[in-house]
């Protein structure tokens, strides 16, 4: 696997890989697809200390890609960062989540990010598991937060602290 910045070239196939998720109902509170020039400025938002990367397999194939972001936007929260993963459906259920959560993780001292915080869906348990294989924990529960469908869903808050 290879790791890069994206580039606005990337967004096309990025918001693909996001809209791929919509209907799930598991991964975004999303109810409708996103286009491309709505997240023009969700692209722009990311820089050297919260970067957008793509992941690419050997045929330069992108396999997905992770988001970092900053959480509440107060300057004492500087050093926690949100993080988001999104897989190409082709590429799903073949442990490339959990490498690139590894990763992730393995480069954040590098972006001055001490703390990551993942939302999740409570009934997501895959990327759940991932996460708390990882050492996440879970640090909140907001109940019934959502509603999607006429259904209510419940949200994680996941923390990993780095050492």
């Amino acid at each position: 696997m290879q790791f890069r910045n994206a580039t606005i070239d990337d967004l096309p196939m990025i918001v693909a890989i996001y809209n791929s998720t919509v209907d799930s109902r598991m991964v975004t509170a999303d109810t409708e697809p996103v286009s491309v020039s709505n997240k023009i400025n969700w692209f722009n938002q990311h820089h050297s200390k919260r970067p957008l990367w793509v992941v690419e397999n050997e045929n330069n194939a992108i396999i997905g890609w992770i988001s970092f972001q900053d959480f509440y936007g107060r300057p004492a929260y500087d050093g926690t960062a949100e993080i988001s993963i999104y897989i190409h459906e082709h590429f799903r259920k073949m442990g490339f989540g959990k490498k690139m959560l590894e990763y992730s993780i393995s480069k954040v001292s590098e972006l001055n990010i001490h703390t990551l915080l993942g939302f999740v869906f409570e009934h997501n348990t895959n990327s759940i598991k991932m996460c708390e294989s990882l050492g996440f924990e879970t640090w909140g529960n907001l109940k019934d937060i959502a509603i999607m469908d006429c259904k209510h869903y419940s949200l994680k808050i996941l923390g990993l602290k780095i050492n």
